[in-house]
C-alpha cells in the first residue's frame, strides 16, 4: 500500500476515536446528569463549553499548523483532549465537569484543520474532496458506534470508564502518530521516489512555507466570510446530532432506553454514505466543471436538503418516520461536509491551516450558541421541537450562503501553487 494510503488509514483511525471522545458524553448524558444532579440548562452550558472553547482555539492553533506543520501540532491536539477525556471521569459536580470541558474543547481545537494541512500536502489537489470524505465518514463510524460502546461501557463498568477508556485510545494513537508520521512525503521512511514526485507534482502546495497572511487578507476576503457563514449555520445542524439528540429521543420522543442507542447511531451511519457521496460528487464536478461549480452546488444542495429533513422531522408525529427524516437530515449535511474542507484548503493553499481554523472557529461558535440555547428554549418553552426546526432554517440559510464562495479564487493571489 502507498504511504499516503497508509496516512489516509491512519486517519481514518483518528477520526473514529476523536468522535466516540467528542460523543459519548451526550449518549450517557441521563446517567451523568442524575449523578451530578445538573439541570437541563446546565447540561447545556457544559456541552456549550466545549464548543466555545473548541472555536476559541481554532484560529490560534491553525496558525500553529502553518508554522510548525501538522506532525507537532496533532500530537500536541491528541495528548491534550485524551488527557482531559480521561479526567471526564474524575469529575464531581457542575463546575468541575463545565472547567474540563471547556479545557477538553481547547485541547481538541484544530483537530481537523491540522489534518486537513496534512492532506494538502500528501495528496493531489484534485482528490481533496475524496480524501476528506474518507476521513469524515471515519468520525461518522465513531459517531455510529459512540452509543453502543458508551452505552455498553457505562452499564458494565459505571459511566466513568467510558472517558477512562476512550481517552487511553487517543493517547496510544499519537505516540504512534509521532513516531510514524513525517510532515514531508520525501521525509518518510520507505516511501519510494516514484509516490514523492506523484504527490509533490499533484499537490497545490509546491513549497512549504511558514510565513503567514497578514489578517487583513483574511479580513477583506467576502470568500472567507461566507465560508465562515455557512460552516456557522452547518455547525448548528450538526452539534444537535452530537448533543442533544439522545436527550431529544429520550425525553422528547419518549424513546425507550433499550432502543436508544441504534436510534442515536442511524444518523451517523446514514453521514458516513453521506459523507463519501459528497466528496467523490464533489471532485468528479469539479473535474468536469471546475472548482466553482464542483464546491458550490455539492455544498449548497446538501445543506438545503438537511434543512428541510431536520424541519420535516420534527413536524411528523410519527416517531419512527421523525428519526428517518431527522437521520436524513446528518446524511444531507455530511453531504457538504467534506466539501466544505475542501473549500477551506483550495482557497486557503499554504495558509490552509490558518483559514481551515477560521471557518471552524466560526462553526463553533454555531455549536456553542446551538447546544446553550437549545436547553433555553426547552426550559421556556417546553418543546424539544421548536429548536430543531429553529435550526432547519438556519442551515437551509447556510445552504444559500454557497452562492457566495467561490473554490477557484484562493486568498493568496502571487502564490507558488495551482488550484
Amino acid at each position: 500500500m502507498k504511504k499516503r494510503y497508509q496516512l489516509l488509514l491512519v486517519f481514518v483511525i483518528f477520526a473514529i476515536i476523536t468522535y466516540l471522545d467528542r460523543n459519548s458524553i451526550s449518549v450517557i448524558g441521563t446517567k451523568i446528569t442524575d449523578e451530578l444532579q445538573l439541570s437541563d440548562k446546565q447540561w447545556g452550558l457544559v456541552l456549550g463549553a466545549f464548543s466555545l472553547a473548541y472555536g476559541a482555539f481554532e484560529i490560534p492553533t491553525g496558525m500553529l499548523v502553518d508554522r510548525y506543520g501538522p506532525r507537532i501540532t496533532l500530537f500536541r491536539i491528541v495528548i491534550w483532549w485524551s488527557i482531559f477525556t480521561i479526567l471526564t471521569g474524575f469529575v464531581q459536580g457542575f463546575y468541575m465537569l463545565l472547567i474540563v470541558r471547556f479545557l477538553f474543547g481547547a485541547g481538541e481545537a484544530g483537530a481537523f484543520p491540522t489534518a486537513s494541512v496534512a492532506i494538502a500536502r500528501w495528496f493531489p489537489a484534485i482528490q481533496r474532496g475524496s480524501i476528506q470524505s474518507v476521513v469524515w465518514m471515519g468520525s461518522r463510524l465513531g459517531g455510529a458506534l459512540a452509543p453502543f460502546l458508551s452505552v455498553m461501557l457505562a452499564n458494565a463498568y459505571g459511566w466513568r470508564m467510558v472517558f477512562y477508556i476512550f481517552g487511553s485510545l487517543g493517547a496510544i494513537w499519537a505516540i504512534y502518530w509521532w513516531f510514524w508520521f513525517k510532515d514531508e512525503p520525501r521525509d518518510m521512511k520507505g516511501i519510494t521516489a516514484e509516490e514523492v514526485k506523484e504527490i509533490e507534482e499533484g499537490r497545490s502546495v509546491k513549497t512549504i512555507s511558514h510565513s503567514l497572511l497578514p489578517w487583513k487578507t483574511f479580513l477583506k476576503s467576502a470568500n472567507l466570510w461566507a465560508l465562515m457563514g455557512m460552516y456557522h449555520c452547518l455547525l448548528y445542524g450538526a452539534y444537535f446530532y452530537m448533543s442533544w439528540m439522545p436527550k431529544y429521543l429520550e425525553k422528547g420522543r419518549g424513546i425507550d432506553k433499550s432502543d436508544l442507542s441504534w436510534m442515536v447511531s442511524l444518523p451517523f451511519v446514514l453521514g458516513m454514505a453521506g459523507c463519501l457521496a459528497g466528496g467523490f460528487a464533489s471532485d468528479y464536478l469539479s473535474k468536469k466543471r471546475g472548482l466553482k461549480f464542483g464546491r458550490r452546488y455539492v455544498g449548497m444542495f446538501g445543506l438545503v436538503m438537511a434543512g428541510i429533513c431536520m424541519i420535516t422531522g420534527s413536524l411528523i408525529a410519527d416517531t419512527s418516520w421523525a428519526i428517518i427524516f431527522l437521520a436524513l437530515g446528518l446524511a444531507f449535511k455530511d453531504f457538504t461536509l467534506p466539501v466544505a474542507w475542501a473549500v477551506a484548503t483550495d482557497i486557503g493553499g499554504k495558509n490552509a491551516g490558518t483559514v481551515a481554523g477560521t471557518m471552524g472557529l466560526a462553526g463553533q461558535l454555531g455549536s456553542a450558541i446551538m447546544a446553550s440555547a437549545f436547553g433555553f428554549i426547552l426550559t421556556s418553552t417546553g418543546s424539544y421541537e421548536i429548536p430543531v426546526r429553529i435550526i432547519g432554517c438556519l442551515v437551509i440559510v447556510g445552504g444559500l450562503l454557497w452562492f457566495k464562495i467561490d473554490a477557484s479564487k484562493p486568498l493568496e493571489t502571487e502564490t507558488e501553487y495551482s488550484v
